[in-house]
């Protein structure tokens, strides 16, 4: 059984170096519970909790039976941001490849796992299915934003029919509950993108849902929806064929269209150009930009857009100049900031439109939360400017250099998914570059790195760099939620030196870095206290500065009177005997160096994963050494051997902090917890740090520990 072991790189699934070699009292913490078991041939490859979280155990021999031995596997599905198609890569853990997802958003998802980017294979686990694409799967995460995509209670929905028409065509056809074919209905056409089958409108759509919840809401009139392929406009064949088979109303103020993409543009020329068609007409994302208007008596033209990622956004906004020009009456159900050019907009869009069909509706405006159109969005022009292009609404565009012209597959690797998971988004060419757009993106510090036919690959054209990750680089968004990662203005923040010292431990001379505070007294009476702060496994010194913002938030928090003054030291615990190290080589070179206390009053220690479990070895074997103590994303382990009370008596502060369940320590850190209480030491616990094993866990985790330090 392979051991996970604690280590401190955000830990992107599958593709990471291995892992540092780290002290062999650590060797035997949790590793038990950090390895999921194989897994049975009929146990479910997808379980999703309550509260959205998706976890993922694929079984090894099950995806080389179907696709043959892979390098790597990913889930894909529409769990970017604006629910863009992305990739979350899962890590082989013994017999299966697994991972944890989440928190995901209430909604409908859909998924395929692959291997080795083109070896795609259907979760045979998961009985749904998705027609058009028969490997694709889909799992709902219930919540009151969902509520118009769950299932109607049984026998309260309306029914599905399939209408052949024409040559051999086929229809999809929605009937209200109670339908009967002794009065007439108004009937919906509803149409999907090019190369989109109808059966999506359903599998991906939630249509049918949506057309129940509604109904059983009251919220739409009872009306007839028939649902064709794209490709091709609504004709005479398949109008003829619903009024023959359905009673339904023939005049055009009872007859409604509406689409997505190439299917919404041809809704709304139906509707404009062919009087006496159509008295209502949506488009989702639709295409069109100009148009010719014959029929200005249209009750109502509704036009719906996602975010600058949706390939609408631009049109749409042309779109709505041409209907002035038109002298056309229309409504705009404004930008939708969260979603682009996919599935989870358009059932979005269906839910607003259908209920404004054949009735009177008081509310004309954008959806709760759109906003308007801002121009048009253009980004650089290839070649033109570094990368990322970062605008201040979060949108980032990438681009690479023309050396991956002859690239099959690239795509941008980043802690973008919920809680700063790491999630690929595929780019696209343009010309001999490849380009994508992401967004938009919450305010906070960002890492990624180019995945090139499955290599890891710098952004050259981005000048930051991590010692560590050779192959990563960073950049922030910027916002009022970033401030504590952002840097302060120059001159007034502290300063951050290398200090260089002998190692007896190592035999070797080596590097910490340390932090002081502005206006730092070297002939201060009173020594500074001094904080100890520890890196992860297959990490060093330089990380809690480049990759932690450890020089920003304690900058913020000495400037906002948050902090007491301190010097920081962030040392190498790359080193076979940490404590001595620390003891004997680390504390005296600073305390030399810097005006620094030795009075364990005024000390603390704390570190991340790897990092941690030294800390908790350090107060283990030298209790009462350090005051002040934490760790993040790490276990207790043993208590075998402990001095409960030299601890309790020695430490004014034990906090202790760890991810979510996407945490892959999470299950040993709660174990930890019984651990302490079984021993009575005393702790501080406020509970999870929403985010994976990670740097955004782990730079919260220091904004809440450092003004805490030094103040009991």
């Amino acid at each position: 059984m392979p051991f996970l072991g604690y280590h401190g790189r955000s830990h992107p699934q599958s593709g990471g170096r291995g892992f540092a070699a780290i002290t062999a009292a650590l060797l035997t913490i949790a590793a038990v519970l950090l390895v999921p078991r194989p897994a049975a041939a009929d146990t479910p490859w997808l379980t999703v909790s309550e509260d959205g979280y998706a976890s993922f155990t694929v079984p090894v021999a099950a995806v080389e039976a179907a696709v043959g031995p892979v390098s790597q596997v990913v889930i894909e599905g529409n769990i970017g941001p604006s629910s863009a198609w992305a990739e979350f890569g899962l890590t082989r853990r013994g017999d299966v490849w697994s991972g944890v997802l989440g928190p995901l958003k209430p909604g409908l998802y859909s998924y395929r796992v692959t291997g080795d980017d083109t070896k795609g294979l259907k979760d045979p686990t998961n009985s749904t299915v998705v027609a058009s694409d028969p490997i694709r799967s889909t799992f709902f995460v219930a919540g009151d934003a969902a509520r118009p995509l769950a299932d109607a209670p049984e026998g309260q929905g309306g029914t599905i029919d399939t209408l052949t028409y024409g040559a051999g065509s086929k229809a999809l056809v929605w009937t209200p509950p109670g339908y009967t074919a002794r009065k007439p209905y108004p009937v919906l056409f509803l149409q999907p993108g090019d190369g989109v089958s109808a059966t999506d409108w359903l599998d991906l759509g939630r249509a049918r849902q949506i057309f129940d919840n509604l109904t059983i809401r009251r919220a739409m009139e009872p009306m007839v929806v028939v649902i064709s392929d794209g490709g091709a406009a609504v004709g005479e064949d398949l109008r003829k064929a619903v009024a023959d088979r359905y009673r339904v109303h023939r005049d055009p103020a009872h007859q409604a269209i509406a689409g997505v993409a190439e299917g919404g543009a041809r809704a709304l020329r139906a509707a404009l150009t062919r009087p006496s068609r159509y008295a209502y007409a949506g488009s989702f994302s639709g295409l069109l930009t100009e148009v010719k208007a014959d029929d200005r008596q249209v009750k109502l033209v509704r036009l719906y857009t996602g975010n600058v990622t949706d390939p609408a956004y631009n049109a749409t906004g042309r779109l709505t100049k041409a209907l002035d020009r038109a002298r056309v009456g229309y409504e705009f159900d404004g930008v939708n900031p969260d979603a682009g050019a996919n599935w989870n907009a358009w059932q979005e869009n269906l839910v607003d439109f259908v209920p404004r069909l054949f009735r009177k509706v008081r509310d004309h405006g954008p959806s709760a939360g759109h906003g308007r159109l801002k121009g048009e969005f253009t980004p650089p022009a290839p070649g033109t400017t570094p990368t990322p292009f970062v605008t201040k609404d979060g949108f980032v565009t990438f681009e690479t250099t023309t050396d991956f012209q002859n690239a099959q597959n690239v795509k941008v690797w980043a802690n973008w998914a919920p809680g700063g998971s790491w999630l690929r988004v595929p780019m696209t060419r343009a010309g001999d570059r490849w380009r994508v757009t992401v967004g938009p993106l919450d305010p906070w510090f960002y890492y990624y790195r180019l995945i090139v036919d499955r290599t890891s690959v710098k952004d050259v054209s981005n000048p930051t760099r991590v010692t560590t990750e050779p192959t990563w680089s960073t950049f922030l968004v910027a916002g009022e939620r970033a401030r504590m990662v952002t840097d302060v203005p120059a001159g007034r923040g502290g300063a951050v030196e290398r200090l260089t010292y002998r190692s007896a431990v190592a035999n070797e001379d080596r590097t910490a870095l340390v932090w002081t505070p502005p206006g730092y007294d070297p002939e201060r009476a009173e020594p500074y206290p001094v904080f100890y702060l520890q890196h992860g496994g297959g990490q060093n010194y330089t990380d809690w500065v480049e990759m932690g913002r450890a020089k920003q938030i304690l900058d913020h928090h000495f400037l906002d009177g948050n902090l007491v003054p301190m010097v920081v030291v962030m040392g190498n615990g790359n080193v076979s005997d940490f404590n001595k190290e620390l003891l004997e080589n680390l504390a005296p070179a600073a305390r030399e160096h810097y005006n620094i206390s030795s009075d364990p009053s005024r000390q603390a220690l704390a570190g991340l994963s790897m990092g941690g479990g030294q800390t908790f070895g350090m107060l283990k074997a030298n209790p009462g050494q350090f005051a002040y103590v934490a760790a993040f994303s790490a276990g207790f382990g043993s208590g075998a051997g402990v001095d409960a009370k030299a601890i309790n008596d020695g430490t004014r502060l034990l906090r202790l902090y760890v991810g979510d369940r996407t945490d892959f320590v999470y299950p040993s850190f709660m174990a930890s917890l019984d651990t302490l209480n079984t021993l009575g030491i005393r702790y501080e616990f406020d509970g999870v740090t929403p985010g994976p094993h990670g740097w955004d866990v782990w730079q919260k985790n220091l904004i809440d520990l450092a003004p805490r330090l030094f103040k009991r």
